[in-house]
């Protein structure tokens, strides 16, 4: 009989680099919300791969910044965290990115006592030339470090770095029941779920003014009834969020209705409102509130 392995594989990285795109690859679910746009990850998630004689707890984490404001302080520490229980770290670049934009953090990955394997994202698009390349580059930075070239949107080479990933992790047992498929509870992958169709469909500064709360969550057999606010900083923030005559709200609501019931697999009745939560970026009490702050 195999040993049994399992460990904490944590995801760091800039912005933008799919690090969301390669946590749902792996696990096989959408629990990471995936834009275009920066900072669209603000908590650490945890997605847990089980096998027979594994258990894997991958981590996203928050996209590398230097923080504006306490919101983005909080997301920092996210990423602090990851560093401190891994077992594996996965460093993930795309093509033409040269460092961290945190000098501190790339310092840790120089310095890291784990194994780092650097996932040289976004290949797809790239020629062999500059993919040679950026891998000599990467290597001259980190030589300490396993250099992996991926597409997580493509699905490509994923397969391989997990099974490196099986490779490296010690024997332990299961650190979650195996049927746990994350660490985050329904309310959370619904407000997930709303704020990535806001961050979607709203320009600007919207959607990082936006935060979301699930007030109700009632299920049955047949159906799943929720309502859940929208919170903005500023009250013209809110005619925006709403737009005329509701309508923008409503595309918010039967967008996310139709991804809620994918994601639940039933029926979900869904009420949106829209109310004004003036600095909450700011205020260490609403952020605590909101999970940020520990």
């Amino acid at each position: 009989m195999k040993e049994h392995k399992a460990g904490f594989v944590n995801i760091i990285g800039n912005p933008n680099v799919g690090k969301s795109t390669l946590m749902n690859a792996f696990v096989g679910e959408r629990l990471s919300i995936i834009t275009s746009k920066a900072q669209t990850t603000r908590h650490r998630i945890l997605g847990i791969v089980n096998g027979d004689d594994f258990q894997v707890v991958l981590s996203d984490t928050p996209g590398i910044i230097k923080p504006a404001y306490d919101l983005q302080s909080s997301m920092m520490d996210f990423v602090k965290s990851a560093f401190e229980d891994a077992d594996v770290l996965l460093y993930m670049v795309e093509i033409g990115e040269k460092a961290l934009k945190d000098e501190k953090f790339f310092e840790k990955v120089k310095n890291s006592k784990i194994p780092v394997l650097l996932l040289l994202n976004k290949i797809d698009g790239a020629s062999q030339e500059l993919l040679e390349e950026q891998v000599q580059y990467w290597q001259a930075q980190l030589p300490m470090v396993e250099i992996h070239p991926i597409s997580a949107l493509q699905n490509f080479n994923v397969k391989e770095v997990f099974e490196r990933i099986l490779e490296l992790l010690p024997v332990a047992p299961p650190y979650y029941p195996k049927d746990q498929l994350t660490d985050k509870p329904e309310r959370f992958f619904v407000n997930e779920i709303i704020r990535e169709k806001i961050l979607l469909y709203y320009k600007k500064e919207i959607p990082y003014s936006v935060e979301v709360e699930t007030e109700e969550f009632i299920e049955d057999d047949k159906i799943i009834r929720i309502r859940s606010v929208i919170m903005v900083e500023r009250d013209s923030q809110k005619g925006i969020i709403i737009g005329h005559k509701g309508a923008a709200l409503k595309k918010v609501g039967v967008e996310a209705r139709k991804d809620l019931e994918k994601f639940f697999d039933k029926q979900v009745h869904i009420e949106l409102y829209v109310k004004v939560n003036k600095n909450w970026r700011n205020d260490s009490r609403q952020l605590k509130r909101f999970g940020y702050n520990k």
